[in-house]
């Protein structure tokens, strides 16, 4: 019986210390995420969190709206006049000194003959982009050709996403002459890097990029593929639905084609429907 009784006080002692334990890790956790917001406020983090981000109820009905057949794009730009801007685009300065230029080339060994579009970027510390308009898309598949040429040695191209104003937007862009991809995130015009690659380009002229936003179980997350193969992927809830375009960044000239824009997640059939 002796044995028995302090069988059941070691339990006891053990349960009391697990259970102050306990209240000693929640108190710590409290301590770490006061410290957390505090060092966040210090550093000026608080830049990220003047985006408002989506509620629920903002996020069903733009997912709703994704339903528009509208948003299912693929711009060519064979049929716009060779020497301006591609119709349904916006060219905008996302840096602090535009020094760009977009415009239609004819060009007959594009992927999609006769026209490309040529960007252009004069400074390092540029970032020129190319918006379509009319469309928000919260979810987006992208897919561009790219060709920045055999002897480019600076600047970056990519794609644009989520984009709320020339500040505020994700991009995914390439570096060919370092054979890196970044997935970057701009606040306030604060770029932040997201994440980072290398990649393994194929001996070709006309790359293939393409990105998608994605979400699973509350959690969005972007992946991009170059020539084919997963390069990276990373997760942000930051920017919600946005506008879509390409872009070209530092000193940097390159031609895009073909470039196709639809929402990953619709009601819209992927096949027409079975005849009986």
């Amino acid at each position: 019986m002796q044995y028995g009784h302090e069988l059941v006080r070691q339990i006891e002692f053990l349960r009391d210390s697990q259970s102050l334990a306990m209240a000693h890790l929640r108190n710590i956790r409290r301590y770490v995420g006061v410290i957390v917001l505090t060092l966040m406020s210090m550093s000026g983090v608080e830049s990220v969190l003047a985006v408002p981000k989506e509620t629920s109820t903002e996020k069903a009905e733009h997912l709703r709206q994704q339903a528009n057949p509208q948003l299912f794009n693929n711009w060519t730009f064979d049929k716009d006049q060779a020497g301006g801007v591609p119709k349904g685009f916006l060219a905008v300065a996302s840096g602090d000194q535009p020094g760009g230029d977009w415009k239609v080339e004819a060009q007959s060994a594009a992927p999609s003959s006769p026209n490309v579009v040529l960007g252009a970027s004069s400074c390092p510390a540029c970032v020129e982009l190319l918006v379509a308009q009319g469309f928000q898309y919260e979810y987006p598949e992208l897919v561009v050709r790219i060709r920045q040429g055999a002897d480019a040695t600076s600047g970056q191209i990519g794609v644009v996403f989520g984009l709320k104003d020339p500040k505020n937007y994700y991009a995914t862009v390439v570096d060919l002459s370092q054979k890196s991809i970044e997935v970057v995130r701009v606040i306030e015009g604060k770029e932040s890097i997201l994440g980072r690659a290398a990649i393994k380009s194929k001996p070709v002229e006309w790359h293939t990029l393409r990105v998608q936003r994605n979400t699973i179980i509350s959690k969005d997350f972007v992946e991009t593929f170059f020539d084919g193969s997963l390069a990276l992927s990373v997760e942000d809830q930051t920017l919600g639905v946005g506008q879509v375009g390409i872009l070209v960044r530092g000193q940097a000239t390159a031609r895009f084609d073909n470039f196709n824009a639809s929402p990953l997640y619709s009601s819209r059939p992927l096949s027409a429907p079975a005849a009986y």
